[in-house]
Order: C-alpha cells, then structure tokens, then sequence
C-alpha cells in the first residue's frame, strides 16, 4: 500500500504545472484526484525542505459532494489526506501532527474517529489536537483534519 500511495504522489507531482515553486524552495502540491482548490484561494499542500504541511480535507470526494453521514465523511477525508500526503512524497507514518475539526462533537463520534485514525494510520498514531466546532467551511461538512509531515525523519533530534 505504502509503495502504491509513493507511485501516486510521484505520479501527481509530475502532473504539476510549473508555476507551484515559491521562493525559498517552497513547492506547492494540488494533486489532480482531489478538487481544485485555487478558486477558494488556498492549496491541498506545501512542502519546503523537509516539511510537509496539508491544509484541511474534508470528507468531500473529487466532485465536492459530501456524504450525509459522518463516520464516510471521516473515511473520505482521510483518504484525501493520504492522497495529499502522497502527492507531496510522504506517507501516513511521516505525519507528526493531526488537528481535526469535528461539528457537534460528542463522544459517540470520538468511537468513529478512532476507528477510521487507526484504519488510516495503523499503529502510528502521531500527536492529535480535536477541536469541536460549531460549523465548517461547507454547508452538510461534518470533519476536517489537517496535518504536518516530516519527510527525512532522519533529521529530527530526540
């Protein structure tokens, strides 16, 4: 799974349009198996040495529609992550931060969030804040997670 999720972030980045370089070597990351973001003004993920930043995915497929329910919201968020992630060159277990946004949170869905977590990150669990919210950027948003990568781990300091 790890190598096919690498074979398509090598396959998105080369898709990119030339333009996604900033200063400083700062690469920006719109993989095309999620929707175009630039019109709302803002990009799917950063990247600039070994840091890998990935704003906010929801549970909306490529189209924008959301599912009713909120644990397939859950599940297709972290899919759009990992597809994120990917895209940038890292995979679920470079993830050292998660922030999730969760809409009238109660402790039923912390069972949901758990549970799509582990199916998305099996025993790495990196650090997490949840943050209930009263609402999201779309009308029917129920979850949203946003998360920081680091690509040489290598380099970190203990």
């Amino acid at each position: 799974m790890r190598n096919l999720i690498q074979a398509i972030g090598a396959i998105a980045m080369v898709t990119l349009s030339t333009d996604s370089a900033l200063a400083g070597g700062i690469q920006i990351v719109n993989p095309p198996a999620l929707y175009d973001p630039a019109p709302n003004g803002y990009s799917h993920a950063l990247f600039s040495n070994d840091l890998v930043f990935i704003a906010g995915q929801g549970g909306e497929n490529q189209k924008g529609d959301l599912a009713p329910d909120f644990e397939t919201q859950v599940a297709q968020a972290y899919q759009n992550l990992a597809t994120a992630l990917a895209a940038a060159g890292a995979g679920p277990e470079q993830v050292v931060k998660l922030t999730t946004y969760v809409v009238d949170h109660d402790q039923t869905k912390l069972a949901v969030l758990t549970r799509q977590l582990k199916s998305a990150f099996g025993n790495h669990l990196p650090t997490q804040t949840l943050v209930p919210v009263p609402r999201l950027a779309l009308d029917g948003m129920l979850f949203e997670v946003d998360a920081i990568a680091v690509l040489d781990s290598g380099n970190l300091q203990r």
